[in-house]
């Protein structure tokens, strides 16, 4: 395929492999294809997984209520330790990346917002969530939770990443900081 141009290599690239197979494709193997060397190959890999990411992407859900953030956090029900969790989210409130934040002692859990804004701004989010459990089994925000909550806030508006809500999650039930009116 050397000499040739983009689309038709992709349309003999797709005659040859489906899509499918194209993704699992390492680089190593697409450049012993004819006409495809090392550095075409990297490209066409980066390619495909930029594509893979848009359709994971555009495949996320909304998150539009605190029933939601538990969906994604109910395994930590269980956890003897607290675990802080930011859900970052596009403009359209859609997941782009879950990241624990920090993992405390059984009844604390200090956060700085340094470690929450390093990863907001790594992965481009419009806003986020931050969720953590209380193994204690009692969903009331402590004075430490309402603090840090209103600390952070203030940093995401400084940065224009906004906080939407914090959740805090306790066997089977939760409180929401913002419908809660904590924030």
């Amino acid at each position: 395929y050397q000499g040739h141009d983009v689309i038709t290599l992709a349309k003999e690239l797709l005659k040859k492999f489906s899509l499918k197979d194209l993704h699992q494709l390492p680089i190593k193997e697409l450049s012993k294809i004819k006409g495809i060397g090392p550095s075409r190959a990297t490209t066409i890999s980066a390619a495909l997984e930029l594509s893979k990411r848009t359709l994971e992407l555009e495949k996320a859900p909304a998150i539009v209520n605190p029933a939601d953030v538990i969906n994604i956090i109910s395994y930590l029900r269980d956890k003897k330790k607290e675990h802080m969790i930011a859900l970052y989210l596009d403009g359209r409130n859609r997941l782009i990346k879950k990241s624990t934040i920090s993992i405390g002692i059984a009844n604390a859990n200090l956060t700085h917002p340094r470690e929450i804004f390093i990863e907001a701004i790594a992965c481009n989010a419009s806003s986020f969530i931050l969720a953590h459990n209380h193994p204690s089994g009692n969903p009331e925000p402590s004075d430490e939770d309402i603090n840090s909550t209103k600390r952070i806030a203030k940093a995401g508006e400084l940065l224009g990443i906004k906080l939407k809500d914090h959740v805090i999650l306790a066997g089977h039930t939760f409180t929401s900081m913002k419908h809660e009116g904590y924030m």
